[in-house]
């Protein structure tokens, strides 16, 4: 069985084929109405003026005022198609570039953080909305056109034949000279964006330190390229389509003139000399519309490009089976983890084992790999050696919404979101009034919340509102304790709490011991540690020293007490551990 190589766009355009059809249909159509005006400025000139009969002008101009009305309304129901077709394609590819583009951010630590995808696809919408695409539609019909030039005279169809030539290759000459600088200019613009975003998300610090003007000065060099870039691709399409119009416009003037000396011949009446010219113009509009709507098609054909290489590059996930019900024993077996941009591993060939219900304390210095480790614990960076396992099962495996509701997770940067409180406590789901409560209870921020001017429904930004830094902390903490998870990783839990925020981060951890969830806390305050079980030191991304807290703790004292040996030893997992990982 042959296996499908299209990507998602291709297959979602494949969908739409049948609107696509359609409006081709309703084009033939129009296209023959657009003969209309010739016809009628043929059967005047030809018929009503030599014999001055005006019920026959009456008739024809009657005639002529319903196929334009029919025209009209075709043109309608063409554009509504494409309208449809377009927003059935954003329909279909929405949720699956919103996926990637937080799967790209997710795995590459923000780094590549872009709504680019979603930009495209809008972009590529507008763009099957538009005259630039009714101009694709309409162009297979010149011929249609020349010919009946042929018909009334071949001298008039030779002059069309010639023309469209011309305006044939100012087209090509168009794309060869604005194609490459336009993208270009769309690729630094993407790019710039993207770091204005990322500056935009630095403002207080940027302010505080008086960095805007370095800030806005990189920028703007970026800004500039792009500026200049499209001015030269717009200059040159400017004069372009500038020629395109001189020639389209001269050459009914022309035919005007061709077309009163085969009258002078006595070749042709006169009403073909202006029925002529008016097909001509007619002839040529989708020529001289696609080079004016130049710049908007090689957009739009980028567009097509990013989408359909991202769309290619990142098929869709396999729908993977729901598991049992974790339970939050935790096994490492020889993980190595490279963060996201990084070469180098963060995480070393870890191998331990977490059982269900342990609290464990993670310390190390700066730099050590606690937060990397954090994160491959939870499966939100994967390893690229070894593997870690919740209860028996490689993280990777499991149904992230499925196991989501199991998880608990507390990062270093507290990030809220645009909602009321409840909301971002409920995780943004159904919200379970008793649940809210008893998780804001146990985080020991319902009085706080309960003094806010709302309450629970007050609404809260990305930055927290108006809510201090322990605040945002202590509405996160309880928002990673909603709906009792079985493993909650809590990183640096207490870095902007004061006293009493730390004692009810002992007694949440202390709930969580006695409902028996296994919990990791990484910290660089040690007041916490009391309510650990275990701790896991890292040094260097390598697993120093695991085992019971009371037992790592005098095993590192006894180090300590030890005089420092005269030669250096050969590396930091050298320590005998008190507890060998499993």
């Amino acid at each position: 069985m042959e296996v499908s190589t299209k990507s998602d766009l291709e297959k979602a355009l494949n969908l739409c084929k049948g609107a696509f059809l359609s409006a081709a249909g309703f084009s033939m159509i129009i296209n023959f109405l657009m003969v209309v005006p010739s016809i009628y400025m043929l059967q005047v000139y030809d018929r009503v003026v030599p014999t001055g009969n005006q019920s026959t002008l009456l008739m024809l101009t009657l005639i002529m005022i319903v196929l334009f009305i029919t025209l009209g309304a075709l043109e309608w129901v063409r554009s509504q198609i494409l309208v449809r077709a377009s927003t059935r394609l954003e329909t279909l590819l929405n949720e699956r570039l919103f996926h990637i583009a937080f799967k790209q951010s997710l795995y590459s630590g923000g780094q590549r953080a872009s709504s680019q995808a979603l930009d495209d696809l809008t972009g590529l919408r507008q763009f099957m909305t538009g005259n630039g695409l009714f101009a694709f539609f309409d162009v297979p019909w010149m011929p249609v056109y020349i010919a009946l030039m042929f018909v009334f005279h071949p001298w008039y169809g030779w002059a069309a034949v010639f023309t469209a030539i011309v305006l044939a290759i100012i087209a090509v000459v168009t794309e060869k000279t604005t194609g490459k600088i336009l993208a270009e200019a769309n690729n630094l613009a993407i790019s710039g964006r993207g770091q204005l975003n990322r500056n935009l998300k630095n403002a207080e610090v940027i302010e505080s330190m008086g960095m805007l003007g370095n800030i806005r000065k990189r920028w703007f060099n970026g800004a500039l390229k792009v500026l200049e870039l499209q001015a030269v691709a717009s200059s040159r399409a400017g004069l372009l389509t500038s020629l395109s119009k001189i020639i389209r416009l001269s050459s009914q003037s022309l035919i005007l003139g061709l077309g009163a000396y085969l009258v002078i011949l006595h070749e042709i009446t006169p009403g073909l000399m202006i029925a002529g010219s008016i097909l001509l113009g007619r002839a040529l509009a989708p020529i001289d519309l696609m080079i004016a709507t130049w710049k908007g098609f090689i957009s739009a054909r980028s567009q097509y490009q990013r989408l359909n290489e991202m769309l290619k590059q990142n098929p869709v996930d396999q729908e993977k089976m729901t598991l049992p019900d974790p339970q939050g024993r935790l096994q490492a077996e020889a993980a190595v983890v490279v963060p996201p941009g990084a070469k180098l591993p963060a995480i070393k060939g870890i191998s331990l084992s977490i059982e269900k219900g342990d609290a464990v304390g993670v310390l190390g210095s700066s730099g050590a790999g606690k937060s990397t480790f954090a994160r491959a614990l939870l499966g939100i960076w994967p390893t690229t050696d070894g593997t870690i396992r919740l209860d028996g099962a490689e993280i990777f495996t499991w149904n992230r919404q499925q196991l989501g509701n199991f998880i608990g997770y507390l990062p270093q940067d507290i990030e809220l979101f645009d909602g009321t409180i409840s909301e971002n406590i409920a995780r943004f789901g159904a919200v379970d009034p008793e649940k809210v409560v008893e998780a804001a209870k146990m985080a020991d921020v319902h009085e706080l919340i309960l003094r806010l001017p709302e309450g629970y429904d007050t609404f809260i930004g990305a930055n927290g509102g108006n809510l201090s830094g322990g605040q945002r902390q202590r509405v996160g903490l309880a928002r990673a304790l909603y709906g009792n998870p079985i493993l909650v990783v809590l990183d640096e839990p207490n870095s902007n709490l004061d006293e009493q925020g730390e004692k009810a981060l002992e007694n949440a951890i202390q709930k969580l011991k006695e409902r028996k969830s296994t919990v990791i806390i990484i910290t660089h305050r040690h007041n916490v540690l009391a309510k650990v079980d275990k701790l896991l030191i890292l040094q260097d991304g390598a697993l120093a020293v695991y085992g019971p807290r009371d037992q790592v703790i005098a095993h590192l004292q006894k180090q300590n007490a030890q005089p420092a040996p005269r030669q250096p030893q050969t590396s930091a997992a050298s320590t005998v551990p008190v507890a060998h990982p499993v």
